[in-house]
């Protein structure tokens, strides 16, 4: 990992601490946060965030001050419910933590848990 990705994933296991099943793979060429067996973020090499969030605010979200269509590689975009996030967006803790939040908000819908 790069030292980008390290400080990331740091910043984020901080942020979900609490969570009872929670695992990292390499994934979307970046490392991947899985929690209750599903996604919610990936690091990737310039510490910039690829977000799983519910598709139903994904117009809305990608308002959001440095995020974007995610896309999978030059043009082929992931759909909605993909959002990717550039690193000075989520330099702040704050900002970061929304993210994480909002990513979390759909993982507990989809896998029906409560933290």
């Amino acid at each position: 990992m790069t030292p980008e990705q390290t400080s990331l994933i740091e910043r984020i296991h901080a942020l979900i601490a609490d969570e009872p099943v929670v695992r990292e793979v390499s994934m979307f060429g970046g490392r991947a946060v899985m929690v209750n067996e599903k996604m919610i973020v990936s690091a990737g090499k310039t510490g910039d965030l690829l977000v799983r969030v519910d598709a139903v605010r994904h117009d809305e979200l990608l308002e959001a001050a440095g995020a974007r269509q995610a896309e999978m590689g030059t043009g082929r975009e992931m759909g909605p419910g993909w959002i990717e996030v550039s690193a000075e967006a989520i330099a702040d803790g704050k900002a970061l933590s929304s993210w994480v939040e909002t990513a979390m908000d759909f993982n507990r819908a989809v896998t029906g848990t409560q933290n």
